[in-house]
């Protein structure tokens, strides 16, 4: 039987947000779970986040976003992800987001958004129940 690769998630702070003590948190915390987690570091812009998860070959882009700009950022890589051909990796979002921005985020491509206080297991759940490594 062939050996399955771990599933790999690619995680960034959008936009000029400074906060990374979740995301980080979260690093970890899938890490343990058994995911092969690539964190790409704070103030990342959309294209820097699509061609990292394209160059990393990504299954999964978290992305975390405490100041406001979720609303452009997520939208934006999820264009650039489709436009470069990567329209099967899982794209999920979190942070200080308002609960009505939510749907609107899920219309524009986010299959999931975590709000603060999400227990990792679920996270990673979440990531289980939904993608499959390579395809």
């Amino acid at each position: 039987m062939a050996d399955k690769r771990r599933v790999k998630v690619l995680l960034a702070k959008a936009g000029l947000d400074g906060h990374d003590r979740g995301v980080k948190v979260l690093a970890l915390g899938l890490r343990d779970e058994g995911f092969e987690v690539i964190y790409t570091g704070l103030r990342q812009t959309p294209e820097k986040i699509a061609h990292a998860a394209i160059q990393e070959d990504a299954d999964v882009v978290g992305m975390s976003c405490l100041s406001g700009a979720h609303g452009y950022i997520f939208p934006k890589v999820v264009e650039l992800m489709r436009e470069n051909g990567a329209e099967n990796v899982l794209i999920i979002g979190g942070g200080v987001i308002p609960e009505e921005d939510v749907p609107v985020l899920k219309d524009q491509g986010i299959r999931e958004v975590f709000l603060p206080g999400t227990p990792i297991r679920t996270i990673a759940e979440y990531i289980r129940d939904n993608v499959r490594p390579g395809e």
